[in-house]
């Protein structure tokens, strides 16, 4: 069934199609049925697409029709978001889906045995996307490029392949491949690197003074490898809630257009769909209110916003302050559709 699955189900997936009116942004839902209010809400804003977590996922049936309902509210196959790394950072987890491994495990062995490495990952990856191909979950914010660090918050940790770069790139372009070869888009991240953080950005926003040079040739190593690599235009990347002092010592990533066009878009090279990190996380609490600081991500260089805690009231005011998607934006999309299947 796996090996049918890549290549078989192969697509190149035009999510411009349909979206010039579309919401420069992500959504989420709050439970397991769309409510009224977000039926109304999310039929009049059309936004661009949306993102699954746990509270969102009974079983598969019910996933499939909340699937399939988002689709038909904004009437277009619209990008469908999910977190499902493997390990610690599961949306679908038993007893109704499998239980993956966290991406060091592959990393580990890939110091042992390369080979061995490389096709157990495309072994789990695979059967990874064929539960999220049957829910009709068409992009997952997956695989983590970011470097493992002895001594950082362990917010990553063994969510990271390894702390190689050369390793996490390697391993991270094949989880690439066989995701867009099985029909699904990854999101590679935390563009440009959160592995050094000494905190988590769910709850604080880090800093980190490490010179631009280091940077560059250790943490934006992987990110700059995808990006140089057959899929880069294919695969989206989300941004790190991360200051990087010697980048710009005011702003974090997120909301810098300087690191985001002097280190994304030059330095690593992705001229990829780039969305920024939830907005609801409280490393951006100072930046304003939600629609401040999708705005501010916007102007900064982000393609799109992203948020995640469902609150209706928050995504009413979103939809009244965003623009919709740009022309930089929707010629990203439409590059996306040059991928084709290859060998891996």
């Amino acid at each position: 069934m796996l090996r049918s699955l890549e290549g078989a189900l192969s697509l190149n997936r035009d999510f411009g199609r349909g979206a010039q009116d579309a919401l420069s942004c992500i959504f989420s839902v709050s439970g397991k049925d769309l409510s009224e209010a977000e039926i109304a809400l999310f039929r009049s804003s059309n936004p661009f697409g949306f993102i699954l977590f746990q509270r969102n996922c009974e079983n598969p049936e019910q996933v499939k029709k909340l699937v399939n309902s988002l689709k038909d509210l904004v009437g277009r196959d619209c990008p469908i978001l999910i977190d499902q790394e493997g390990g610690r950072v599961q949306r679908f987890k038993p007893p109704h889906w499998r239980e993956y491994k966290p991406m060091k495990f592959f990393g580990d062995v890939y110091n042992s045995d390369q080979q061995e490495a490389l096709e157990a990952l495309r072994f789990e990856t695979l059967r990874l996307a064929e539960e999220l191909v049957e829910a009709g979950v068409n992009v997952n914010c997956s695989p983590v490029l970011d470097l493992f660090f002895e001594g950082a918050h362990d917010i990553i940790s063994d969510r990271a392949f390894s702390e190689d770069p050369n390793i996490v790139a390697r391993l991270g372009l094949s989880v690439c491949r066989h995701f867009l070869n099985a029909g699904i888009t990854p999101i590679i991240k935390h563009i440009p690197g959160h592995g050094r953080a000494h905190a988590d950005s769910h709850l604080e926003l880090p800093r980190v003074n490490t010179v631009l040079e280091d940077l560059s040739v250790t943490d934006f190593a992987p990110f700059r490898d995808i990006a140089a690599s057959d899929v880069g235009g294919a695969v989206w990347a989300m941004t790190a809630h991360i200051v990087y002092e010697k980048i710009d010592d005011e702003l974090p990533i997120s909301l810098s257009s300087v690191a985001i066009d002097n280190v994304i878009r030059k330095d690593i090279g992705f001229d990829g769909l780039l969305i920024c990190d939830d907005l609801d996380m409280k490393a951006l609490d100072k930046y304003g209110s939600v629609s401040d600081k999708a705005n501010k991500a916007l102007d900064a260089g982000c393609d799109l916003a992203l948020y995640c805690a469902g609150e209706v009231d928050k995504m009413t005011e979103l939809a009244l302050n965003l623009p919709n998607l740009s022309g930089k934006t929707l010629k990203r999309l439409k590059k996306a559709t040059e991928f084709k299947s290859i060998a891996v």
